[in-house]
């Protein structure tokens, strides 16, 4: 038996993710909104429409894209482990990131990402 999902319930997902208007750099994996603020090392980077680009994945999958945050100005030192994508009350998206340490006063790139919403199996 074939399982198949639409395209706009795949879509649904990914409009979720388009609507985080915050990201934060963590040292930890935060448990909600206000832990990721409280574990951040940057003040919030505001998202909007123009970062989120969304498109046909492998075969009839969806994926969305996160565009790079170029500059971030780091506000704590430590080492970044996740990257957290919030809206305004609500965390939607945890990711890792490549272990590196910030430190207070510099800047901080976070390169481009993706997600795929899959069809099932």
């Amino acid at each position: 038996m074939a399982k198949k999902v639409s395209a706009s319930v795949l879509d649904g997902g990914l409009d979720a993710i388009a609507a985080c208007t915050e990201m934060y750099i963590c040292t930890s994996e935060p448990v909600d909104r206000a832990a990721a603020i409280a574990a951040s090392l940057i003040g919030a980077v505001v998202l909007g429409a123009v970062d989120f680009t969304k498109a046909a994945g492998i075969g009839t999958n969806r994926k969305i894209t996160i565009a790079q945050q170029a500059d971030i100005p780091i506000t704590s030192s430590g080492d970044a482990t996740h990257v957290v994508l919030c809206t305004g009350t609500e965390m939607r998206v945890v990711t890792t990131c490549t272990l590196q340490t910030l430190t207070s006063g510099g800047t901080v790139t976070v390169p481009a990402f993706e997600y795929e919403a899959q069809q099932p199996t």
